[in-house]
């Protein structure tokens, strides 16, 4: 039998597919090869750790960020800084992140090798769960960046042209594998493994499961039409939440500390986190938070949040308006208080971690050692939440309100009673209940409309928005849910001009202030963190919901006798 090396095992963990390969007699005794290295339980796992630096980026590491505060100006919590761009400029070739399928190989090879270690059932059933959670994990990713990609169920032989150059296959053909490959990890990942919090496990899978197909269920909605494949996908949401609720294993506590702590060991909220610890791996979103400054949250955002009687701004008899600090951030949802600065505007010439709307953020900042070593430059050592239970509660209730749309059973308040209204009664925030009234909340008995929502959902989905956008702000989910919802539109600046819009301040109030901060009545207004019309924001271009196909790519295919087709508009 000939004997596939898979080389230096480091090298292997990242990506199996650049691993050459010797053919020999007989295995070498001096290194790693099929033979020696699939044998026990321990050699699984360690192999299975090559995936979590890809799939569980936290806060990132050193200067690299992860998921949080991802997006920036490409969405509409922060005002925008830059020159209009929404998605990526088409690209000349694949690399290590973009249209590259070593991922998908190595999930394959894991998933074929599990199956020759000598195991218990239960074992292998386990491992082989972990092996396609992953690639469930990387085939979401994919589609949900691309499109159309080419399924890859096994390992591709380097001779094997055709499944090498095959062409994309339908989003939902692949994500009906990926559904496949989640619902196996849900029955056969174990429920504890490893160190708790840190290792997949049944409930990490559950709740990437609900993150994954709440996406494609609403893409298949909002942008396929595909109505039949969008209630398989919500459902499966819905499930998988519902799992996770279910298992009374999760619950709530303060919401920044969730952010902040030095360590997510034993938090009851936190499914999965990444640990970091000082001189062997930290991060620099703390001193983002502390130290530099900030890419401003936009009025719009702001304005999202209600009043702490569950009113909108806009119904609210207690808002008083925006012209003064106190007027404008007192009274408001607790989880304001818990992300962003509120007792001062930072403003540029005023203080040097000001924020280009004037407000800050503070949610990932550990006031006990922001004047540490670890408090600043990529030395920040607090934890990260990687997936926790206040997302699968959102994500639960966005299946369930949009299976209702699509005619299955319509949002109960049971529903609602264990997921917004136990976010809403979270320790520090105890914000008043909603109950459901027909397509409607109702807060206090008295069903409310906001006047301002999109009149293209129902108030039942437009308040579970803003519910989801006040929950998970500056988590990096917001671009991702405009895509599939088919809202980008929000975030064009001249359509929308309260997301270029931040504090309304008056320059008087603020001796040497930059000149460079432009107020919208001159002397004093809002600040318009972005004035210069080429850094305006207009969607005008509906091909920036997908990513282009490298064109080396299309060029590589078209070589070999393939069309590799590109996604509209690019």
């Amino acid at each position: 039998m000939k004997n596939k090396i898979i080389g230096c095992l480091l090298t292997a963990m990242v990506a199996v597919g650049g691993c050459a390969e010797d053919f020999l007699e007989k295995p070498p005794i001096d290194q790693l090869t099929d033979e020696t290295y699939w044998t026990t339980e321990e050699n699984v796992r360690t192999f299975a750790w090559g995936f979590y630096s890809k799939y569980f980026t936290g806060y990132g590491t050193g200067w690299t960020w992860g998921s949080y505060f991802a997006g920036q100006s490409l969405n509409d919590d922060f005002s925008p800084t830059t020159p209009p761009q929404y998605r990526l400029n088409p690209v000349t070739a694949s690399t290590a992140t973009y249209y590259n399928f070593n991922w998908v190989r190595k999930a394959n090879i894991f998933i074929d090798r599990i199956q020759t270690v000598p195991m218990e059932e239960g074992a292998i059933n386990h491992w082989l769960g972990v092996a396609r959670f992953f690639r469930a994990m990387e085939y979401s990713n994919m589609v949900n960046q691309f499109g159309d990609v080419p399924w890859i169920g096994e390992e591709v032989n380097e001779g094997d042209q055709a499944q090498i150059y095959r062409p994309r296959d339908p989003r939902a053909y692949v994500m009906d594998r990926v559904l496949e490959d989640f619902q196996f990890a849900a029955e056969n990942v174990r429920v504890s493994d490893g160190v708790s919090g840190l290792t997949v496990n049944k409930d990490v899978v559950l709740a990437f499961m609900s993150r994954a197909m709440l996406f494609e269920g609403t893409w298949q909605k909002y942008h396929e039409g595909n109505n039949a494949k969008a209630s398989e996908y919500l459902e499966a949401a819905k499930w998988a939440a519902d799992e996770v609720i279910g298992s009374g294993r999760y619950s709530l506590t303060n919401y920044r500390e969730t952010f902040t702590s030095i360590n997510l060991a034993g938090n009851p909220e936190v499914i999965m986190y990444r640990h970091y610890e000082p001189g062997m791996l930290s991060h620099s979103l703390m001193s983002y938070n502390n130290f530099e400054p900030q890419t401003g949250v936009s009025k719009n955002a702001i304005d999202s949040y209600l009043m702490a009687d569950g009113l909108p701004i806009s119904l609210s008899p207690n808002y008083q308006g925006d012209r003064t600090r106190e007027e404008y951030l007192s009274n408001r949802d607790g989880r304001m208080y818990e992300t962003f600065v509120t007792d001062e505007y930072r403003v540029n010439g005023i203080i040097p971690e000001y924020s280009t709307s004037g407000i800050s953020t503070h949610k990932f900042l550990n006031e006990s050692i922001r004047n540490t070593p670890e408090g600043s430059s990529n030395l920040n050592i607090i934890d990260a939440p990687v997936i926790r239970y206040g997302e699968v509660l959102m994500n639960y209730v966005e299946a369930a309100a949009e299976l209702g749309s699509l005619g299955g059973t319509g949002l109960t308040q049971d529903d609602v009673d264990k997921t917004i209204n136990v976010l809403r009664a979270r320790p520090g925030i105890d914000m008043p209940a909603v109950q459901v009234a027909g397509d409607q909340f109702s807060v206090n008995g008295v069903p409310y409309q906001d006047p301002n929502q999109d009149q293209s959902v129902s108030p039942l989905i437009w308040e579970i928005r803003r519910e989801r956008r006040i929950e998970l702000m500056m988590e990096g989910f917001r671009l991702n849910d405009l895509r599939r919802w088919k809202k980008m539109e929000y975030t064009d600046t001249r359509e929308n001009p309260t997301i270029n819009r931040g504090a309304w301040i008056r320059e008087s109030d603020f001796p040497g202030l930059q000149s460079s901060v432009v107020l919208s009545e001159g002397n004093e207004g809002y600040i318009i963190p972005a004035p210069v019309e080429a850094a305006q924001r207009v969607f005008n271009n509906p091909r920036v919901y997908l990513d282009p196909i490298p064109i080396d790519q299309i060029a590589l295919y078209r070589e070999n006798g393939v069309t590799l087709e590109q996604n509209p508009g690019w």
